[in-house]
């Protein structure tokens, strides 16, 4: 699920902290705006088709 909460992609070098927002732009700077939330798998991770296999299979 997408997050609807965006921050500010130049956050670090216009603003003192994060600059949340739901537009595609930075209400202070007028930057474009990112997902503020983190990826949910890692696409390099050896042992994940193996993690998800135990999953469907109804084990932690």
């Amino acid at each position: 699920m997408k997050s609807d909460i965006r921050v500010c992609s130049a956050w670090r070098d216009a603003h003192d902290r994060p600059v949340y927002s739901l537009s595609d732009t930075c209400p202070d700077c007028g930057a474009a705006t990112e997902n503020s939330a983190p990826a949910p798998f890692d696409p390099e991770d050896a042992y994940g088709e193996y993690r998800r296999a135990l999953k469907r299979r109804g084990r932690e």
